[in-house]
């Protein structure tokens, strides 16, 4: 069963009682549909037959896309540089010595929605930044490189900052609109 409910936001905590009843369930708010109800009508009908799987790839992609393309030009989603890797600073690129984290972001669509996502389980020390503490194995000590001189410590505290990669862009969010007025007006 399918429900239309032209509703304002007094009802807005009544909804969520009709979900276990109807299958869809469609809002339409007047204040802020300005067209006919005929209008309306036709639009829904429309809904019905469109692919919601394929509409959904479809974004799931542009966004998985736009995902990789950050590692390359090491840029957040808003637009930011990334804070530059040790790495990067010998002519390397941050965050991407094996390519393993970029070549692990995935999507995943289905009719109701999509994620985009990695299951890598250092992402999050990258996206969000972490500060970490390294310990020498059986009480022996590190040994590592700093500034071409070598130390040695038995545990050594750093911070990873945040180098965030998942997130959606002002040109994401303009490409996945694009995607849905492209679907709506087929």
């Amino acid at each position: 069963r399918k429900l239309l409910l032209i509703k304002d936001s007094y009802a807005n905590c009544f909804v969520p009682f009709l979900t276990g009843d109807f299958e869809e369930i469609v809002l339409v708010d007047p204040r802020y549909y300005y067209d006919s109800a005929e209008k309306l009508m036709k639009q829904l009908k429309k809904l019905q037959h469109i692919d919601k799987k394929g509409i959904s790839t479809a974004m799931a992609e542009a966004l998985r896309e736009s995902t990789v393309s950050r590692f390359e030009a090491e840029q957040t989603p808003d637009g930011g540089q990334w804070k530059k890797s040790i790495r990067a600073s010998s002519g390397g690129k941050t965050l991407t010595q094996t390519a393993r984290l970029k070549n692990s972001i995935h999507a995943k669509a289905e009719e109701e929605g999509f994620a985009v996502g990695t299951n890598t389980i250092y992402a999050a020390t990258h996206q969000f930044g972490a500060q970490r503490t390294i310990r020498a194995k059986s009480g022996g000590m590190l040994k590592f490189k700093v500034n071409g001189v070598w130390r040695q410590a038995k545990e050594v505290t750093i911070n990873v900052p945040a180098r965030p990669f998942l997130g959606m862009s002002d040109q994401d969010q303009q490409e996945i609109q694009g995607i849905l007025e492209d679907a709506m007006a087929e």
